[in-house]
């Protein structure tokens, strides 16, 4: 027997190790305490949040309590006939467990009893947990109260396989099982205490988790110019409905502010109802009044912002890009800050007005073209602002097979049936380019000129006389721009053919 074997030494370290688990079982029974009267605080304070959470932790602390009182009186009965329950070194024999638990084969009543406890507790913490979460708790508890395989076995050292209960208690030194069944009772204490830690930071993690929060700029003022150094401080704020303040005193410029006319309180804090007020800077000032832990809690607040005047300059950007193209209908947007689109013109060769501050510049010969803006201000001042932009013709279109450029390989018969296209590869602007026709050479072949944008019959007749591996070049393809024929595009690059049969 294994107690035979153990030495006085070894006896007294699993007694050292007991003493130890039920220092540390006693001091986390107290801060699992703590946890579970804030759970409990929190539940009174916000049913809704945190009330069926307060259920959850209501049930596993009634599971934890029953198991670890059951571990409690079954460590105090092995125990009670020794003079003294320190005296590790005398207990070396394994009768106790050995005849509570085991009737030869099979278990007596007070074993099964053992093992009922341990899957009860273990499914039961498991169920208590919200479906879908907690997934890191509910594996480490299957794994703190594994009960072995399906068939309640465990594989030992020489392959063989035991149940899991003799593999763990049957022929072990009292000291020995004593100490793992305070192992047990620190297992229970962890347990517990990671599901109160979960529930509780749990939910005061999505109260605090960024998702719940939002940024804002604070600054001494809320417009600079240029030159200016920027002062501005990032704020984080929650904005989540434990956030939304239970009143406001507010004022503008010292005129008293009025909830639901002026401003409404939200989650996060204040809405503000008014007008920006005429140029210059403007004072907000007063409290707010939030609620924590069921007290009354006023913020002060002492915030300004600025309102400017109209500015006096346009702006005028490309859609696409910084230049403009010949041939292509380049959207524009032409507008002023400040001046309503129908009290400002454009004018430039080529440039026509779609709707409001959407533009069209169709520009002709040149390199550049130059866009006069105007508008009128509030005050009836007159402003002018120019914008040059570079012109660029479309650039060289690629000839395709199938959509492919370059070099391509096919079958014979598939050339035979392919169009010719020709594409504008990395273009920002959608075309539709057609082809008109085209020239073909098979190796060893005149060049056969066809018209249009598929093989005609004299290309038919080459190709069939082409041999497999042979480049046929497909080049001098003729592309015009649907929609506008009257441009010229470059010349077309050619595209090469190898021949796979």
């Amino acid at each position: 027997m294994l107690a035979l074997n153990m030495s006085k030494e070894v006896l007294a370290a699993f007694g050292l190790m007991n003493e130890k688990l039920e220092t540390s079982n006693d001091k986390m029974t107290a801060s699992n305490s703590d946890f579970f009267e804030g759970l409990a605080t929190k539940a009174s304070e916000n049913a809704e949040e945190y009330g069926s959470l307060y259920k959850n932790a209501q049930t596993v602390k009634q599971l934890s309590d029953d198991y670890y009182a059951y571990l409690e009186a079954l460590k105090t009965e092995m125990t009670q006939g020794l003079e003294d329950p320190k005296d590790y070194v005398v207990m070396d024999k394994s009768d106790f467990l050995d005849g509570k638990f085991f009737q030869g084969d099979n278990l007596t009543e007070e074993g099964k009893k053992f093992l009922d406890f341990v899957n009860t507790y273990r499914d039961g913490v498991i169920n208590a947990l919200p479906k879908n979460k907690f997934s890191d708790i509910k594996e480490s508890v299957k794994t703190r109260f594994s009960t072995g395989d399906a068939e309640g076995k465990v594989e030992k050292r020489d392959g063989t396989r035991q149940d899991w209960i003799n593999y763990h208690y049957e022929g072990f030194p009292m000291v020995a099982s004593l100490t793992k069944l305070t192992q047990l009772q620190a297992d229970i204490k962890t347990t517990e205490q990671e599901v109160l830690k979960s529930l509780l930071e749990g939910n005061l993690t999505a109260a605090v988790s960024l998702k719940n929060f939002t940024t804002s700029l604070n600054a001494s003022k809320s417009a600079f110019y240029a030159g200016d150094k920027y002062d501005g401080k990032i704020i984080v704020s929650k904005t989540d409905k434990t956030s939304t303040p239970v009143k406001a005193d507010l004022t503008l410029d010292g005129r008293k502010l009025t909830e639901g006319k002026d401003y409404k309180l939200e989650a996060g804090g204040v809405k503000m109802l008014i007008g920006a007020g005429a140029p210059g800077d403007h004072e907000i000032k007063g409290t707010l009044t939030f609620m924590q832990d069921g007290k009354e809690v006023p913020v002060e607040v002492n915030n300004a912002f600025a309102t400017i005047s109209k500015p006096n300059a346009a702006v005028i950007a490309a859609d696409k890009m910084n230049v403009v193209y010949r041939g292509v209908a380049n959207p524009m947007t032409i507008s002023i800050p400040g001046i309503p689109d129908n009290k400002v013109s454009a004018s430039a060769p080529g440039l026509s007005k779609r709707s409001g501050s959407k533009y069209v510049m169709n520009p002709g010969k040149g390199r550049t073209v130059t866009i006069s803006a105007s508008g009128i201000l509030p005050d009836g001042q007159r402003i002018n602002t120019p914008a040059t932009f570079r012109i660029k013709d479309i650039p060289r279109p690629a000839g395709a097979v199938r959509g492919e450029t370059g070099s391509v390989k096919m079958p014979r018969k598939n050339l035979e049936v392919s169009t010719i296209s020709a594409m504008l590869e990395d273009f920002d602007f959608e075309l539709n380019i057609g082809v008109s026709g085209f020239k073909l050479k098979v190796p060893g072949q005149p060049s056969v000129v066809v018209r249009g944008n598929k093989m005609n019959a004299a290309a038919k007749g080459a190709l069939k006389r082409a041999r497999r591996g042979d480049a046929v070049q497909i080049f001098d393809i003729q592309a015009y721009i649907t929609n506008n024929k009257s441009y010229k595009l470059k010349k077309v690059s050619p595209v090469v053919v190898e021949l796979t049969n």
